[in-house]
């Protein structure tokens, strides 16, 4: 029993990282597992026999990945009497199959979500989805024709480009129709999956799960529409009720903790110095409670940048917790000192 539960351990580790090493699996799994390649190789062959991995390239240039399973695809013209769940009940939900509550949960979530954007706020006229599922994963591509979601929100809030849109998008609590939609839903979805791609127009947001932040790429111009990719591993036991809580703090449930990347405040080779830069910062959270300013890759900041955050809107907003992390000791400075301000401030009030 020893023996074959340690190779269903060494099958499933290929099986979830071949993807990551395609070229060195085999390697890989041997360094993990204290076994020889010969060892390994034979897992690799059986699962190449029961058509979970497939294999090309002659022997000292072997490459490994995942078999499909199941592809699928659907077209939706959007228009009136297109819904979320009418879609999610009678295609997507059958096409992704037998996976436990947890994992359907998430699925349920993030394809709603994006299938609900793509309809209210696209301005496009068709959403075409791809469902692909191997062994370890299923990966879903929900496309429109539209807009495009980065240009549309720099043009409904009046934004400098497209890049100050995913500043924006990042924060969470971002909406172009605040009647009709909580801001919450991107954010949260994002979080859930393993995962989680927008390309739109130059820009690609991507965010990977456990990640402290996201990230921007910038790209020759795609074509028009939005296209989101997500993916999830189908033997997760991540639930949506923890990410959910991972934001939420005390017994108010609300979305009350955000992580803002100030590096994505930056444009080329500009510097954070200014005082607007840092209210294109400060933008929008006062919704929250809890505020992180990620200063990962951001070498310096300048006085007046670091003043209107750590000590004229600290002031402000005293109800508020401001944090900063990944600051280099120039950065962490600068906030120190900004900080010391308003305790002498306050002492003179």
């Amino acid at each position: 029993m020893r023996v074959r539960a340690r190779g269903e351990d060494i099958r499933r580790y290929i099986l979830e990282n071949v993807s990551k090493f395609p070229n060195n699996i085999s390697k890989k799994a041997a360094d993990h597992f204290g076994i020889t390649r010969q060892g390994v190789n034979k897992h690799l062959q059986r699962l190449t026999s029961e058509r979970a991995l497939m294999q090309s390239g002659n022997t000292r240039n072997r490459i490994y990945k995942l078999v499909s399973i199941s592809e699928e695809r659907r077209a939706y013209k959007i228009g009136q009497g297109l819904e979320e769940d009418q879609a999610w009940r009678n295609d997507i939900s059958t096409i992704l199959g037998q996976l436990p509550e947890n994992i359907r949960d998430i699925w349920h979530h993030g394809f709603t979500e994006m299938f609900n954007n793509a309809i209210s706020h696209s301005e496009g006229s068709e959403i075409i989805i791809y469902v692909t599922k191997t062994a370890i994963d299923t990966e879903m591509a929900i496309m429109d024709n539209g807009i495009g979601i980065f240009k549309k929100i720099q043009t409904q809030l009046n934004l400098l480009d497209e890049r100050h849109a995913l500043l924006e998008l990042s924060k969470g609590k971002l909406t172009t129709d605040p009647k009709g939609h909580s801001g919450e839903g991107i954010f949260f979805t994002s979080r859930m999956f393993d995962s989680f791609d927008i390309l739109s127009g130059g820009t690609f947001f991507t965010h990977s799960f456990g990640a402290e932040q996201d990230w921007l790429l910038e790209r020759q111009q795609f074509k028009n529409g939005t296209s989101v990719w997500m993916k999830l591993n189908n033997h997760t036991s991540r639930t949506a009720k923890k990410i959910f809580d991972e934001y939420a703090s005390g017994d108010n449930y609300g979305f009350n903790k955000t992580v803002v990347p100030v590096r994505l405040a930056q444009y080329g080779n500009d510097k954070l110095i200014s005082r607007s830069q840092a209210k294109r910062v400060l933008a929008r959270v006062e919704l929250f409670k809890t505020v992180v300013f990620d200063f990962k890759e951001v070498l310096t900041i300048g006085q007046a940048f670091s003043d209107e955050i750590f000590r004229v809107f600290a002031l402000q907003h005293p109800e508020m917790e401001l944090i900063a992390i990944h600051a280099n000791s120039e950065v962490s400075d600068m906030i120190k000192r900004a900080r010391a301000g308003t305790a002498s401030t306050e002492a003179l009030l």
